[in-house]
């Protein structure tokens, strides 16, 4: 079944350096953007992530410090990529935990604003898994009847997604061919931010996530334990999440 859109949307993967969202950083991207009639267009880079790329990383995508030596940083593709994917919405496999807070990240280092907020997220993994628990090259044998050959190369897992999603829509007869439904269908939970250490409670409310105030409201846990806000402002957080608190403190300020 042919994916049905309203504007374009960007499948994209990423390899990295590791999976902390906070200190890990991209080392490969590739980006295939879907327009509304159909045509397709894609764009693949190596970043050279300025720290060493684990051994242990190397042997899951194959990329190693020599391959990308040469290769241009992320802050410097940055506007690039923006440019590329900017009215686009957003899908990938595990792509609401891992890439999409990923991408943010590097963004944001690189002094390029990236919200989500008004972008439709498909993870087609979340799908995947609410459907038939498998992983990717078993979704692709699955779905496409197809062997997932180069697996963890993102240009082959990109494609492999977007054919993925695709056959989902032909099989499931439940599944809604809208992006909305699609986005909302693949969410776990209602974040607030990427990682999913804010998240709408059912009235809509920003909450915590984790930590001594899970289920509390941040508006009202920044009022009675300021220090809170700092804690967080200085700690290990990915910069959206630190992004999104700031934008909560500072409305808390204006009532």
């Amino acid at each position: 079944m042919i994916l049905k859109l309203s504007k374009p949307i960007v499948f994209f993967d990423l390899e990295a350096t590791g999976v902390n969202v906070a200190s890990d950083r991209i080392v490969e991207i590739s980006i295939l953007k879907i327009f509304p009639n159909g045509d397709k267009e894609s764009k693949t880079k190596r970043v050279n992530p300025t720290i060493p790329i684990p051994i242990e990383a190397s042997t899951v995508h194959g990329i190693t410090d020599y391959d990308i030596a040469n290769s241009p940083t992320f802050k410097e593709i940055a506007k690039e990529i923006s440019n590329f994917i900017d009215g686009c919405d957003l899908a990938g496999f595990n792509s609401n935990k891992f890439d999409i807070p990923m991408l943010a990240e590097e963004f944001l280092r690189a002094d390029v604003d990236f919200d989500v907020s008004k972008r439709k997220c498909i993870d087609v993994q979340n799908i995947f898994h609410k459907m038939e628990q498998r992983t990717l090259s078993a979704a692709y044998q699955f779905y496409c009847k197809k062997d997932l050959e180069n697996a963890h190369s993102a240009e082959a897992d990109t494609m492999a997604t977007f054919e993925i999603l695709e056959a989902q829509l032909s099989k499931y007869k439940e599944l809604q061919n809208d992006v909305k439904f699609l986005s909302d269908f693949s969410q776990r939970s209602v974040n607030v931010d990427l990682m999913g250490r804010i998240v709408y409670d059912d009235k809509g409310i920003e909450i915590f996530n984790f930590g001594k105030h899970k289920g509390k409201s941040v508006e009202q846990v920044f009022e009675i334990d300021p220090g809170y806000y700092s804690w967080m402002m200085n700690g290990d957080f990915p910069l959206y999440t630190k992004k999104v608190l700031t934008q909560i403190k500072l409305r808390g300020l204006k009532k």
